[in-house]
């Protein structure tokens, strides 16, 4: 009789979440149409952001789907690690100069966020202090759960940070640097070699579950990215995922962050969202006195400095570098350290901050 009862309630809450998995991406594929319709740019990902913003912020009790999100960011990976030849590897002790300037800038961040933080918005120390960590925001909430800091208002105060740089890049880069984004994100399916399409997806599978298994941060890119790159520099890839697939990764991110902001109260919005929305405006004023920096010194073109020091995700960094035609390899390899940067000092820096304190 338990058996029976716990199988219906299972049977309902299945088909309950089944149902909300498809108004969600009703919600999200209309958002692209129309888009798509006004000729606005990114449609497929923009449209799906602020459809599933808007719903959720409305009421709607959205749903995201977690492990075709993740299979979306393999995509990208792999769209990195294609883009990784030899040319690109003989650049890398170029970028030592502009790499240089990051532990300063993320000191810099940090010395400005702790106390903006917990000083100015009433966080406690944990928090605040994972709050102003600028590196991947499941991550920061991890790391910010193991200390005691509220899980909860980190997911919303970094929310915000990667939701207006998605939104306010594409118009920075085609105002300020005049980077049209017309660029094409990858060949269709039909123009790739088949062997090689069967390759990209051996080089997604096994860099992401590997790298789950190895324990590697942000796994669903940089496993694939690893992979991929190897292939790449061993001339068995010569192209990007298909148009098709980086189109479909757009559309399941932009689902991702609209969807973070279900349930959000009018409380967490005057506090949590608000705090995240200040911290982003700081953010941005530092990440542009950086990409200063790199230009005066002559590190790097101005859309590739910006690029490299906008303080967004990784996934997000990415697509916005291939479509405005960046050096995907400097752009790349400033984010990736700048993520481990934090991911490897954050915990510990946190650790000798609270001893100072006892």
């Amino acid at each position: 009789m338990y058996t029976m009862v716990r199988n219906r309630v299972q049977t309902a809450i299945d088909r309950t979440r089944l149902l909300r998995r498809c108004a969600t991406l009703a919600i999200a594929a209309a958002g692209a149409a129309v888009f798509a319709a006004a000729g606005l740019p990114l449609p497929f990902l923009f449209g799906p952001m602020f459809a599933s913003l808007i719903a959720a912020l409305l009421g709607a009790n959205l749903l995201g789907l977690k492990l075709i999100e993740k299979l979306s960011r393999t995509v990208l990976g792999v769209a990195v690690g294609a883009s990784l030849t030899p040319a690109v590897v003989a650049q890398l002790p170029q970028f030592a100069a502009s790499l240089a300037l990051l532990p300063f800038y993320l000191a810099i961040i940090a010395a400005i966020g702790m106390p903006f933080f917990h000083k100015v918005c009433g966080f406690d120390r944990a928090t605040a202090w994972y709050a102003s960590m600028p590196g991947g925001l499941q991550d920061m909430i991890l790391f910010g759960k193991e200390a005691g800091g509220d899980v909860r208002a980190l997911s919303l105060i970094h929310a915000p940070r990667v939701l207006i740089i998605v939104s306010a890049a594409p118009i920075i880069m085609t105002q300020a640097f005049n980077a049209p984004l017309i660029h094409p994100i990858g060949a269709p399916a039909s123009a790739i070699p088949v062997h090689e399409l069967l390759l990209m997806a051996v080089a997604a599978i096994v860099g992401w579950k590997g790298g789950e298994k190895v324990g590697l941060f942000g796994a669903a890119i940089l496993g694939p990215m690893i992979v991929a790159g190897a292939m790449s520099l061993a001339d068995l890839i010569h192209f990007r995922p298909p148009a098709e697939a980086i189109i479909t990764s757009q559309f399941f991110i932009g689902i991702t962050i609209g969807v973070g902001y279900v349930g959000v109260t009018i409380a967490e919005l005057k506090k949590d969202v608000a705090a995240g929305v200040v911290f982003f405006l700081i953010l941005a004023a530092l990440a542009f006195a950086f990409t200063e920096v790199v230009l005066i010194l002559g590190l790097a073109p101005p859309l590739e400095g910006f690029l490299a020091f906008a303080p967004g995700g990784q996934a997000e960094m990415t697509m916005l570098a291939i479509i405005a035609g960046a050096d995907l390899g400097y752009v790349v390899i400033h984010h990736l350290a700048r993520v481990f940067l934090v991911i490897t000092g954050a915990p510990i820096a946190f650790k000798l901050l609270r001893m100072g304190k006892d």
